[in-house]
């Protein structure tokens, strides 16, 4: 183990490693920021703090297995669907209902945290396993690195959200694109998209010259969006209606 901490191999594998994570943090902050937005101060540090270790060790778990995994069909239409659902529901205002215990409440943002970085993980782990290249501990301290690098992002985002809310939206539709994305790239639908006139150039799919993969995400930009705004009024309206009723 020492011998490989002193090559050059190692250490670019390393600089790899985290200049990937840097890029993949972005997404992973989003949903630990959105899932911990509604929580008191104190217990949104909790939830970043842990939201954000156990998706580092999903991570390292999850690239582990990663090839294997991705060959799988159906997997990535399960969590496209998965990641659709995420979206919409962080777009649903919370109840403001002072009886919901706060470790309720902490839960639950931690358990979004961790099925959505799950989720969001299986296609990020494939190049994270590649510039690990084959060494397990060059992996794991190298995703052990990006902690911080999550936890960061996360506070950041959660003070923006609270001067600029149009910033939740904008999360919500980052989740909508992947899914979108995702849903295309299942193997198990090679088939049928290519019997509908779809090619595909190094494993991507193409429609028409364009990138089947980028006009999925925006489709699933749209869904997400237009669904979760449509049913976050829907809500304030009956909570409305509900308040507005005479009392008896």
């Amino acid at each position: 183990m020492l011998e490989e901490l002193l090559t050059q191999a190692f250490w670019v594998g390393l600089l790899k490693i985290i200049g990937v994570n840097i890029i993949l943090s972005g997404d992973n902050a989003v949903v630990i920021a959105l899932a911990a937005r509604s929580l008191p101060q104190k217990q949104q540090k909790l939830a970043i703090f842990w939201g954000a270790g156990a998706a580092i060790v999903l991570r390292i778990i999850l690239t582990l297995f990663a090839v294997a995994l991705l060959t799988l069909p159906w997997l990535k239409l399960i969590g496209s669907a998965l990641l659709f659902w995420i979206g919409v529901k962080l777009l649903i205002p919370d109840e403001d209902d002072a009886e919901i215990a706060a470790s309720d409440q902490l839960l639950s943002a931690i358990k979004t945290i961790l099925v959505a970085d799950l989720v969001m993980s299986l296609d990020n782990v494939i190049a994270v396993a590649a510039a690990a290249g084959g060494s397990v501990v060059l992996l794991v301290l190298g995703l052990a690195i990006s902690i911080p690098l999550v936890i960061f992002g996360a506070t950041l985002l959660i003070k923006l959200m609270e001067r600029f809310p149009v910033i939740i939206t904008i999360g919500a539709g980052l989740i909508g694109w992947v899914a979108g994305e995702m849903l295309v790239a299942d193997a198990a639908l090679k088939g049928w998209l290519t019997g509908l006139g779809v090619e595909y150039r190094d494993a991507s799919p193409y429609v028409a010259g364009f990138s089947l993969e980028i006009i999925a995400g925006i489709i699933g930009i749209a869904v997400v969006v237009a669904l979760g705004k449509w049913l976050g009024a829907r809500k304030e309206a009956d909570a409305a209606a509900q308040t507005e009723q005479p009392k008896s």
